[in-house]
């Protein structure tokens, strides 16, 4: 086995485990919705093209979302300061009670999937977690 092909195991094992989870909690909410709160929880808020881009998402298709989100209250949509003709995008108090409540949800469906797993694996994957983190630019570690 190549690391390319333990890379794409990994990669596979954690959309087989979105997907349970997904089915679990019956959470019907967009991936997006819960990448692009996160994504304005950890790096504040975003002009609109920006945060399009960190999500790897269309400008167009973030427009979209973010009127779902501020439509639901969970982001606010703001003229940028110094250029009204771009928008800055900011999570709300709303909706990161339901960004914590989705983690909540989505670690206790989770548990159960992993509940046998030994120190050592448990192991393993606070390095694989640090490690690829760590290459994507994400925290190394979320405060919850």
């Amino acid at each position: 086995m190549t690391r390319d092909d333990d890379l794409q195991r990994l990669l596979l094992a954690v959309h087989a485990l979105t997907r349970i989870a997904a089915l679990d909690t019956q959470n019907d909410a967009p991936a997006a919705q819960w990448r692009t709160l996160t994504l304005l929880r950890d790096n504040g808020p975003q002009r609109l093209g920006d945060l399009a881009t960190l999500s790897r998402v269309t400008q167009p298709g973030m427009t979209r979302l973010v009127h779902q989100l501020s439509d639901a209250g969970l982001v606010t949509r703001e003229p940028h300061p110094d250029d009204s003709r771009v928008s800055v995008i900011a999570v709300t108090d709303e909706g990161l009670v339901a960004l914590e409540r989705w983690l909540t949800q989505l670690s206790d469906a989770l548990a159960p999937h992993v509940a046998d797993m030994t120190d050592a694996e448990w192991d393993a994957v606070s390095v694989a977690a640090g490690a690829l983190s760590a290459r994507v630019g994400l925290q190394p570690e979320v405060v919850r």
